[in-house]
């Protein structure tokens, strides 16, 4: 286990993946808080762009491809509409986070390395993320939507967004930004009686607008706010999900074996 980017200055890597970063829902968005989302990028990727530059002041062959993570906050609240990689952005604090760790990931691209970065939808997959905090009600028969219901959750199985990873390093032709969420998001509603279904539970008990802002404070809007998010460029560049329905994806990570 090395503590640092540079730690690897004496062996140099071939690709780097960069996924790191204070997780955006866990605690409320305090000032702190805040500053800890935006910091924690910036210094894991900050480390990667002092990785390339002392590999190259040694004259050591840089990396050959960053895929560097970013998020479907990107966009902010879209509505109804649908976003591709060209989509403008909604300005709001989701958007800003992700613009900086996004600028900061260019760095390495500036040096000469191929970029990829990767706006990620929510990450299904067992045993941690998102959807771990959302099962206990749903499994109790107490889920149901939250306010509307009516925004866009992107979503991806977490063996296709490994896939696609795997993919954009290895295709010598990609780079710049990528949507990497399933072909076809759920709004809130849909997810809901989804994974209602998926457990055999009821999704009967929705959860107010006013019940969450009050609870979480602006935080609320990952929740309460969506994009209707299409992984375009990553379709043209040919690649292929595996799980590209919402009801497939949740029933190869809640059945058991």
């Amino acid at each position: 286990m090395r503590d640092s980017a540079l730690a690897f200055a004496d062996t140099p890597p071939e690709a780097l993946v960069n996924l790191a970063g204070e997780s955006i829902a866990a605690k409320r968005w305090s000032e702190a808080q805040r500053r800890e989302l935006i910091d924690s990028r910036l210094r894991a990727t900050g480390g990667l762009v002092a990785l390339c530059k002392r590999l190259q002041e040694v004259g050591e062959a840089l990396p050959r491809v960053l895929v560097s993570a970013s998020a479907m906050g990107y966009y902010g609240d879209q509505g109804d509409a649908v976003v591709s990689e060209e989509t403008p952005p909604h300005d709001e604090f989701a958007h800003r986070l992700c613009a900086r760790w996004e600028a900061a990931a260019q760095e390495v691209a500036e040096l000469g390395v191929r970029t990829a970065t990767v706006r990620i939808g929510l990450v299904l997959g067992a045993g941690g993320g998102s959807l771990q905090k959302m099962l206990p009600p749903f499994r109790w028969g107490l889920g149901g939507r939250f306010g509307s219901g009516r925004q866009f959750m992107p979503w991806i199985h977490r063996d296709d967004l490994v896939a696609a990873i795997q993919f954009l390093l290895e295709r010598e032709s990609t780079s710049g930004v990528y949507n990497v969420s399933a072909p076809h998001p759920a709004s809130n509603a849909e997810f809901t009686r989804t994974l209602g279904q998926t457990l055999g539970r009821p999704t009967l008990l929705p959860v107010p607008a006013f019940v969450l802002k009050a609870g979480l404070g602006e935080m609320s809007r990952l929740l309460l706010t969506g994009a209707d998010m299409r992984p375009v460029r990553l379709q043209h560049a040919g690649f292929t999900f595996r799980y590209r329905t919402l009801d497939r994806a949740l029933a190869a990570v809640l059945t058991p074996c």
